[in-house]
């Protein structure tokens, strides 16, 4: 075992350093870079894709022999080199590149462009939110779908099944978005109910309240965000846990404990369940790390939270590229370990799986 996760763990570097050289290629050919940001505010006090999708000719002049920027006609050139140096592009790309690869690292991410707030701090800042949404939505997820999948296993081709499979399909094919905007209107003040309120993850007064009060304010802010990002998340899980427990119930080993009039609920929790609940545990990190990561924008701007998902958008659209690639380096590195986890996982769950076996 010691071999397939040092094997792992050697993979990580290639696949990481990929990731990287990919996106980076790709930020060389897209337009409106952050010094073209810069200069569109400059000259226009708005952002450079207004300019771009537009047809005015006093802003943009492509035919400019001297101008090595979009819009950059009505400034001195100096002005246009001391934004070079500043921000790293008077470098060729390649030299660029291993520069940024070496810090990243030694985990230095480096500041972002337009915020003046170091790439980690800004992460650390925004976090809180996508913890929230990631841990509670995830944990929410299997409390309810494992035992409803169990059950429904337990109870296939019944009444029971057939309208809790509809009722999940349904559930699933609602956007997480529409769904926020009905709890909205529904408890938060829209048309109906004042239940929860409107935004943040706090109230302003937080920091006066009590433990128990902080406690209690934390989860009123959080029911509804949470309930919006939870709900395509029952389908795949449920359906998981209830094929599961089919394959497993079908065995020669359950029909064994059965005639030798094992109760029900002794074979189905004693015998199945470990072997069931393997594929459906052991993904456990990699279902927390997707919702983490994956934190949904529009529930965010929605719920007025600001997290990373927020954080990621508003660096693309700003060509803030230290932190598109400080954030795209450390969670993708992140990504990758928790790929290693998972397979731990199995094989603690199961001692029977031996990674290094099946790949001989």
């Amino acid at each position: 075992m010691g071999a397939y996760i040092l094997r792992r763990l050697l993979l990580i570097i290639p696949t990481l350093f990929g990731i990287m050289v990919i996106n980076f290629t790709l930020t060389q050919f897209v337009p409106g870079g952050p010094i073209e940001q810069i200069i569109a505010q400059i000259e226009g006090g708005g952002d450079v894709f207004e300019g771009i999708s537009g047809s005015s000719s006093e802003t943009f002049d492509t035919t400019a022999s001297d101008d090595r920027y979009v819009g950059s006609r009505g400034l001195p050139p100096d002005f246009i080199e001391q934004l070079e140096k500043e921000f790293g592009f008077d470098k060729p790309p390649l030299e660029r590149f291993a520069n940024m690869m070496w810090n990243y690292m030694r985990f230095d991410f480096g500041e972002s462009y337009f915020r003046s707030i170091s790439v980690v701090d800004l992460v650390i800042e925004k976090m809180p939110v996508s913890i929230t949404l990631g841990l509670w939505s995830t944990l929410i997820a299997y409390l309810v779908s494992i035992p409803l999948g169990i059950r429904k296993a337990v109870r296939d081709g019944s009444t029971f099944d057939t309208w809790t499979s509809g009722l999940i399909i349904v559930a699933y094919a609602i956007p997480g978005f529409l769904f926020a905007i009905l709890l909205l209107v529904l408890f938060a003040g829209g048309s109906y109910f004042q239940v929860f309120p409107l935004r943040g993850l706090t109230s302003e007064n937080f920091d006066q309240l009590s433990f128990f009060g902080k406690i209690a304010d934390y989860f009123w802010h959080i029911t509804l965000p949470v309930l919006a990002s939870t709900i395509g998340a029952f389908a795949t899980l449920t359906l998981l846990t209830k094929n599961s427990f089919l394959d497993e119930i079908k065995k020669q080993y359950v029909i064994t404990a059965k005639a030798k009039g094992l109760s029900e609920s002794r074979i189905l929790y004693g015998h199945v369940f470990r072997n069931a609940m393997l594929i459906v545990i052991a993904g456990f990190p990699a279902v927390f790390i997707g919702v983490f990561f994956g934190g949904s924008l529009i529930i965010e701007t929605i719920f007025s939270l600001d997290g990373l998902g927020r954080l990621g958008f508003e660096a693309a659209v700003a060509r803030d590229y230290p932190v598109i690639f400080g954030t795209l380096f450390f969670f993708g590195l992140v990504g990758l370990v928790v790929g290693i986890l998972s397979d731990l996982m199995y094989v603690f769950i199961d001692p029977r799986i031996d990674f290094e076996t099946r790949e001989n």
